[in-house]
């Protein structure tokens, strides 16, 4: 659910950005699927404050340096439509997005997309993610956690893993060391 909004903040000046309500939100996304039809819509619920939108935006930045050639953006009042040229592997995407705001507190994304050639057996899709706010972070959430559809954390499926050290002995064993999470220094 966030990579869609992060496709709406591609190549978009931080000032020109919505600034949406810190707090709990509750996204809900539907997309088609290759050979037609519609996947179940999917929930996700997110905290986010004024730091965290700062690096969604900074994210968006970075795919768009890296994956796209065009980029264009137009704010008027609370619409907001964007297109793109991207590469995602061998593909050539173009999207269009019209994302209407409701104040600080909820949003509907409406996203369509091209695939040159078909990009995991997809030629097009369309795409709707909505969003509203609910709240102050609750459920034990703090700013930057988001929980996926299943009920499973992100940072849990996609965080950071642990570090391990391993060495053979030459005589055919070994020992193997958990030495913590892998962080930064």
């Amino acid at each position: 659910a966030v990579f869609p909004l992060t496709l709406i903040w591609v190549g978009t000046a931080a000032q020109d950005m919505p600034t949406m309500k810190p707090g709990q939100w509750e996204m809900t996304s539907t997309s088609s699927k290759a050979g037609g039809g519609a996947n179940p819509p999917a929930k996700t619920t997110m905290c986010t404050d004024a730091a965290m939108q700062k690096e969604l935006i900074a994210m968006g930045a970075g795919m768009s340096r890296d994956m796209c050639t065009k980029n264009d953006f137009k704010r008027d009042g609370s619409k907001i439509v964007t297109s793109a040229e991207c590469k995602i592997g061998d593909s050539k995407i173009l999207s269009r997005a019209v994302m209407t705001l409701t104040g600080d507190t909820g949003y509907r994304t409406e996203i369509s997309a091209t695939y040159e050639p078909p990009f995991m057996g997809m030629k097009d899709s369309k795409s709707t993610l909505e969003g509203k706010y609910v709240g102050p972070c609750r459920d034990g959430l703090v700013p930057g956690d988001m929980v996926l559809p299943g009920g499973r954390k992100f940072r849990e499926a996609f965080g950071p893993r642990g570090a391990i050290r391993s060495k053979a002995d030459g005589k055919g064993g070994q020992t193997i060391e958990d030495t913590g999470p892998l962080t930064k220094k």
